[in-house]
């Protein structure tokens, strides 16, 4: 049951691993928020740990293949510190950008961490931002960032100057936006949390479609944090409430969803080799737990089975066409690949 696909049971994406470890310092994650990949292949990992705990507070760095490059942020309010960390991006200059929920700004690092500049003032006024989650660069550098409480979405230079911002039109305006991701032309997709679907825009602000509807079926959303676009145009979703992964074709139907089929990651591994005690304990224990459930809900089955998503807060699609689901309540990240690439 980890991989459900369309009526031709044609899959799609095919699993490889699984990445991470729940530290609260050093390598591994700890409610791990979102997933960065630059163009070298070096991964910028979020861990926002949980609600004012300041221990667990970073950014790893690390790679596909298991890597790890250390860490650089931490909680506070100083330069180069997070309170709520949440999601990030890079520009074409490699320059690493982080939003801050509580703090409502925006910082940026060069690629091994260095503090380089934040900017952002609360309010509601063109420019001010209030809760800031998603962003995403376009190919001119421009920064889109999903102004979460402000229900809209602002765009600015990479230095923080304001260009316009918009929200949708008529009845049907952005509620509550959190992951965002631009495609090869430019134009804007939004995970609109508040309304559960997906919103299209062009880079000037146009609605040019809307993907998706509530619901648990195929197709439809409840609460999507994230979205990304491949080369194709193949969209991404992470449908948080439904606790999986749906991939839409550029048109937007519904093509494939994933559930999860996580194994144990090579840091966990490493780690069970040592601690001989641990590892015992955990091959005795049931992952695969099948009861009868109180509440019927994905929730509560991603919660007793440990290869399904649980709390897919993050999706990123890199150049090479690999998918990373980043998991806060698992604090993993499961990579897949496309199986006709």
């Amino acid at each position: 049951m980890g991989i459900e696909t369309t009526k031709t049971n044609a899959r799609l994406l095919e699993y490889r691993l699984t990445m991470g470890m729940t530290v609260m310092e050093g390598q591994g994650f700890y409610y791990p928020v979102d997933t960065t990949i630059a163009a070298d292949g070096r991964m910028y990992v979020i861990s926002r740990s949980r609600d004012e705990v300041a221990r667990g507070v970073r950014v790893t760095m690390c790679n596909v293949d298991g890597e790890y490059f250390g860490n650089f942020g931490g909680f506070g309010e100083e330069d180069g510190q997070f309170v709520w960390p949440c999601c990030s991006a890079i520009d074409s200059l490699g320059r690493f950008y982080v939003t801050d929920e509580e703090l409502h700004r925006i910082l940026v690092f060069d690629r091994s961490g260095k503090f380089l500049d934040r900017w952002g003032e609360y309010g509601s006024a063109n420019g001010e931002l209030d809760t800031p989650s998603g962003i995403a660069f376009d190919s001119h550098d421009n920064l889109y960032v999903a102004d979460t409480y402000n229900n809209r979405i602002q765009k600015f230079t990479s230095n923080g100057r304001f260009l316009m911002s918009f929200s949708g039109h008529g009845e049907e305006v952005i509620s509550l936006p959190w992951g965002l991701a631009t495609d090869r032309q430019d134009n804007l997709y939004v995970a609109d949390w508040g309304n559960d679907c997906i919103r299209k825009f062009s880079s000037d602000g146009i609605e040019l479609a809307c993907f998706g509807t509530s619901g648990k079926n195929d197709g439809e959303f409840c609460r999507p944090s994230s979205v990304s676009v491949d080369r194709d145009g193949d969209i991404y979703v992470a449908d948080w409430g439904n606790e999986r992964v749906q991939v839409l074709n550029s048109e937007g139907e519904f093509v494939e969803k994933l559930r999860g089929q996580a194994t144990i990651s090579s840091w966990a591994q490493n780690f069970l080799n040592i601690n001989v005690e641990e590892a015992s304990a955990r091959n005795k224990a049931d992952l695969n737990l099948q009861i009868e459930y109180v509440d019927d809900t994905p929730h509560e089955e991603s919660s007793h089975i440990e290869r399904y998503f649980w709390s897919p807060t993050s999706v990123t699609v890199d150049k090479n066409g690999l998918l990373y689901v980043t998991e806060a309540n698992r604090h993993r990240i499961q990579v897949y690949a496309r199986r006709d690439r």
